[in-house]
């Protein structure tokens, strides 16, 4: 309520064009630094297989795995549809 009061009679100060730029080139660093080729997204791809595959049964065909880059943050999204869980993994203690 006070930043909206404050807007309105002109007391909050825009961010300068040195501001926006700077916070520009870091949404663009982040998104380089995050780009990964395709092979090395395959090799990701086919070890989260391997790994989860002990635990659960997935359908592979349907299973998806991207870099999702929003703001300053980068983030690893996989979409892995599950058949069923396996009860006695290979390596249950």
């Amino acid at each position: 309520m006070m930043e909206f009061l404050a807007r309105l009679f002109g007391r909050v100060e825009t961010e300068t064009s040195r501001e926006c730029a700077r916070n520009r080139l870091r949404l663009v660093l982040v998104q380089d630094r995050a780009t990964l080729s395709p092979h090395v997204m395959e090799q990701l791809k086919s070890e989260l297989i391997e790994v989860i595959s002990r635990y659960l049964d997935i359908d592979e065909g349907d299973m998806r795995v991207e870099l999702d880059t929003s703001d300053a943050s980068v983030a690893l999204v996989a979409s892995i549809p599950v058949k069923e869980i396996k009860r006695e993994s290979a390596g249950a203690f």
